[in-house]
Parts: C-alpha cells; sequence; structure tokens
C-alpha cells in the first residue's frame, strides 16, 4: 500500500449548501483558492442542483467560472450533479472556460431506502437509474466520476445500516463504471469496529479493487472521526474527505437546540494521518489560512461544529 494519502476538502460544497445565510460567490472563490494554496488534492467545490431545492449553491456556474482563470495546475475541482440536467451544466462550464475546470462530477445514492427518499424523492434503484446517462456523459467528456453512498454506517431513520447492504450499493456503482466510491458516515455514528466491518463487508464483494477506489468520508458528530480514520488507514484506505474548520453537518444530525458537528476538520484529519506514520501533500500553514477564511465568511449562521 502506498503511504501517500489522499485529502479531498469538502467544505465549499458539503460544508456550506446547509448554512441558513447566503455567502456571495466572491467569497466562496476566495475559500476555494485559499484551499488552493493549501495543497489538497481536490477540492469539492459545488452542486449544480436546483437553486428551488438549495439556493445556497445555486451559483455553481457563475462560481466555477469565476475561479477558471486562476485554477491551479495539479489539482482536481469536483462537483455534484444530481442529474442528467447537472451533468449538462458542468460540461457547459467546461466548454465556456474553453478549458477544464470541472475535472470529476459526484453522483449521490443511499445505503437507506428512507434516506434516499427523502433526500432524493426517489428509491435507491431510481437513483441508479439516473445516473446511467450522467456516466455516458462523463466518460465523453473524460471526466472522473465519484459515487457517493450516504448512511454506509447509520441512517437517521433507519438506525444501524447492515455493511452487506452497503455493499450491494458499492457493487452497483462499480458495476455502472464509477472511477471511486465515497462512503459516507452521513450521521457520524460510526466507530473503528463499524467502519472495519463495512470496508471489509464491501472487500468481500470487489476484493483488492477496493482500496484505490475508496475515499472515506466522516462526520465528527461524537468525536470519533480520528478513531476511524486510523482504523482505515490500517484496513488500507488511502483517501479521506474533511471540511476546513469543521464545516458541514447532516442536518438530520441536529437536535433541536443543538447543531449536529461537521465533517471531520480537514486539519484535524491531516495530523491524524501524519501521526499514523503516512503523508499527505497538505501545507498545515496553508490549511490554517483557509480555515481562517471560512470562519470568516459572511452570512455564516452557526459557525462550525
Amino acid at each position: 500500500m502506498p503511504d501517500r494519502v489522499r485529502i479531498t476538502d469538502v467544505s465549499p460544497r458539503d460544508g456550506l449548501q446547509n448554512e441558513p445565510g447566503t455567502i456571495p460567490t466572491a467569497h466562496k472563490a476566495r475559500l476555494v483558492r485559499a484551499l488552493d494554496a493549501s495543497g489538497v488534492d481536490e477540492i469539492e467545490v459545488t452542486s449544480f442542483v436546483s437553486a428551488k431545492w438549495l439556493p445556497q449553491l445555486g451559483d455553481a456556474a457563475e462560481l466555477l467560472g469565476m475561479l477558471a482563470a486562476t485554477k491551479p495546475p495539479g489539482i482536481v475541482y469536483s462537483a455534484l450533479v444530481p442529474n442528467e440536467q447537472g451533468m449538462r451544466a458542468a460540461i457547459e462550464v467546461n466548454e465556456r472556460a474553453a478549458r477544464r475546470v470541472v475535472d470529476k462530477v459526484a453522483v449521490f445514492t443511499a445505503a437507506s431506502e428512507t434516506f434516499s427518499k427523502r433526500n432524493t424523492n426517489a428509491t435507491i434503484a431510481e437513483t441508479l437509474r439516473r445516473f446511467d446517462p450522467v456516466i455516458a456523459l462523463a466518460r465523453g467528456k473524460g471526466l472522473l466520476v465519484r459515487g457517493y453512498i450516504s448512511c454506509a454506517v447509520e441512517c437517521p431513520f433507519e438506525g444501524r445500516i447492515a455493511p452487506e447492504r452497503v455493499a450491494h450499493v458499492a457493487q452497483a456503482l462499480f458495476d455502472m463504471g464509477v472511477d471511486e466510491l465515497d462512503l459516507g458516515d452521513t450521521i457520524g455514528a460510526a466507530e473503528p469496529e463499524t467502519i472495519n466491518l463495512l470496508l471489509h463487508a464491501i472487500a468481500s464483494r470487489l476484493g483488492d479493487r477496493l482500496w484505490p477506489m475508496t475515499t472515506l468520508h466522516l462526520h465528527d458528530t461524537f468525536g470519533r472521526a480520528a478513531e476511524c480514520v486510523r482504523e482505515a488507514l490500517q484496513l488500507g484506505v488511502r483517501s479521506f474527505d474533511g471540511a476546513v474548520s469543521g464545516l458541514g453537518g447532516c442536518p438530520y444530525a441536529s437536535t433541536p437546540g443543538r447543531r449536529a458537528p461537521g465533517n471531520i476538520d480537514t486539519e484535524r484529519l491531516v495530523r491524524v494521518v501524519l501521526e499514523s506514520g503516512y503523508s499527505t501533500g497538505v501545507n498545515l500553514d496553508g490549511l490554517a489560512r483557509a480555515a481562517s477564511v471560512a470562519r470568516s465568511l459572511p452570512g455564516m449562521g452557526g459557525g462550525a461544529g
């Protein structure tokens, strides 16, 4: 297994999408550029979803257009696309810029039928069928595809999810041709033992193909995300998501009077990776500056969790 660990910062998309305030596009661009300078491998910049459903990210095309001229070589910009319409909008950004601004698109499903229906108004099978034209368009344009699986450990409605159910969805995504599986601990319920069971269940289907294509997306609701990172590293995972300043958090994990903590803080994630004997391309001073930018964004409703 390689010693190098890949770090994706999802704060501009997953970190900001549930903020109640409106964050000006120029300030989002400032955050992305600060992350550029930190040395993370990938930035999940935005989502091509209807502004009616997610107004906080309704400026996806404008934001990426603003970033087109300053995107550094070597870094990957990704964007969530819920359907074929979103995929075509992402392609249009690249065509307008006459260069590749969006390098990777992400599709999302779940291992919980209830969560899938509430989050996407579709069953798991229906979400998978929506991906066929998205993946075909991405392939035609040479773009990578990430497949998110939400509720990979526990669902806020159904409770604990059997690892075999996650493995079934992972197999379906692999068969469809995604380049990367992103396993989401949506409400931050994971423990090292459940991460171990989850990864072994998927490996029993996909074998060694699992490790180079797997990313772990942890929320730090109960303060166990760092332990889960250590466990995943020991098992062979070499790619993780984080969000500067711990932005984000699934609204379903919140309770009255207590906002759920967000994604694992990228700085904390990187320190755990380094302490575990692995390397990253991230500059911690640069990451601290990006976190400062995130905390200073206008329109933030609750700060980091």
